[in-house]
């Protein structure tokens, strides 16, 4: 299928936060009830109709282990979004996603125009918050 505009998206977060799943559900409406973790970068396209507009969204997740953050900078170019991802039930995770991976994104992007959206994941969990 043929688009009009192509927009790159990052979804980014520490491990087991639900990247993964937010990916799957977006892309292809499904939910993946076994937990693997992503190595390095995963990819995925949807295409939706805007105001007449077919628009790509080119969606990359970024593994959140340390072991596996060897990713270029180049994944980050182009990028007009992010969606930093953290866990409701945990602190630590909604920290990292204030301190450390807001700096990523600020430290490999160019353009300082990046809409950043903090999202809390696993709210079907809120009474373990």
């Amino acid at each position: 299928m043929d688009f009009d505009e192509l927009y790159k998206l990052i979804l980014m977060g520490d491990p087991c936060v639900g990247k993964t799943n937010l990916l799957s559900r977006f892309s292809q409406n499904k939910f993946i009830h076994e937990h693997k973790s992503t190595i390095g970068v995963e990819f995925a396209t949807r295409d939706v109709d805007i105001d007449n507009k077919i628009i790509r969204l080119q969606i990359w997740e970024t593994g959140g282990y340390e072991r596996y953050r060897a990713i270029p900078s180049s994944m980050y170019r182009n990028a007009i979004g992010a969606f930093i991802v953290y866990d409701i039930t945990s602190i630590r995770t909604f920290e990292n996603a204030i301190e450390k991976w807001i700096k990523e994104l600020r430290d490999y992007t160019k353009d300082r125009d990046v809409v950043i959206m903090l999202v809390g994941n696993k709210t079907d969990l809120s009474q373990q918050r």
